[in-house]
């Protein structure tokens, strides 16, 4: 167990046994599966933006990922990267530019020409769009537990949210909002145990590096759900149903229109 996490099991041993006893119970499988849309729909939309979102709630999808940042001057807004360079027409780093100077910033020229004009979204705009129609999966980058808290249930989102980040992030969160789903990476065997012990998270995240038989019966045992990345090359049909066979209850895809199809055609799909 690397220094990070010996850290974080002290910080752990504070909780008390009564706010272990306030933990929700776990959801169990239904044998449904979720389908998750990498930052929205990226393929033929602009990555976390609200056409991105839209065309996953078009998709069918059950949630969308999108990528929480802070700007300098404390909005919370959607960005995968630590910089506007990539997806927009500007530079810089999130952290070090006003929500101004981000808001001015063509977030789909790059991508499109028809997706020009397309501005980066702010998280309560995000949440807006998904309220009554899909879920979010929050990949939390850079922002501050009680603020994004805050924020979700102020759009009564908090029973529509997964949050993703680092196990310190999510004790905080958990902390904050104990009945909010936390969502921390599934790592190994042993990293698996421990965190399953001491956030008692109701889903873990799988990448497909950490999705093995091993990790897997872990998460089982303490009757965590799983959702687990196909993304590139993994992102298809072969790769979603072992996935689905070797446990999966969730499913991110960067394709959610064909994976909602298949899960359909299979009696598999939520819808």
């Amino acid at each position: 167990m690397n220094s990070r996490l010996i850290l974080f099991a002290c910080l752990l041993s504070t909780i008390s046994l009564r706010a272990q006893s306030q933990q929700p119970e776990h959801s169990h499988t239904t044998g449904k599966i979720v389908v998750i849309s990498h930052r929205g729909e990226h393929l033929h939309h602009p990555e976390n933006t609200l056409a991105s979102f839209q065309a996953a709630i078009d998709a069918r999808a059950d949630y969308f990922e999108g990528d929480i940042r802070t700007t300098s001057d404390g909005k919370l807004v959607l960005m995968h990267d630590s910089s506007v360079n990539r997806t927009t027409d500007g530079s810089g780093q999130v952290k070090d530019m006003t929500f101004e100077q981000i808001r001015a910033l063509d977030a789909g020229a790059k991508f499109s020409p028809e997706f020009k004009g397309t501005r980066v979204p702010t998280f309560d705009e995000v949440l807006d769009l998904a309220h009554g129609k899909i879920g979010m999966y929050v990949d939390t980058k850079n922002a501050d537990a009680k603020q994004l808290v805050d924020t979700i249930v102020q759009h009564d989102m908090q029973d529509h949210v997964v949050i993703y980040g680092n196990p310190f992030f999510l004790y905080e969160v958990h902390k904050i909002r104990p009945d909010i789903k936390i969502m921390p990476e599934a790592g190994s065997a042993d990293i698996c145990k421990f965190l399953t012990r001491t956030l008692q998270p109701q889903v873990i995240a799988f990448s497909e590096g950490d999705f093995k038989e091993d990790v897997i019966a872990v998460a089982k045992q303490a009757k965590a759900q799983i959702y687990v990345d196909r993304l590139g090359k993994a992102d298809n049909v072969e790769s979603w149903q072992a996935a689905i066979d070797m446990g999966a209850d969730g499913i991110q895809t960067d394709r959610p229109a064909e994976l909602a199809n298949y899960l359909k055609a299979h009696h598999l799909s939520n819808h």
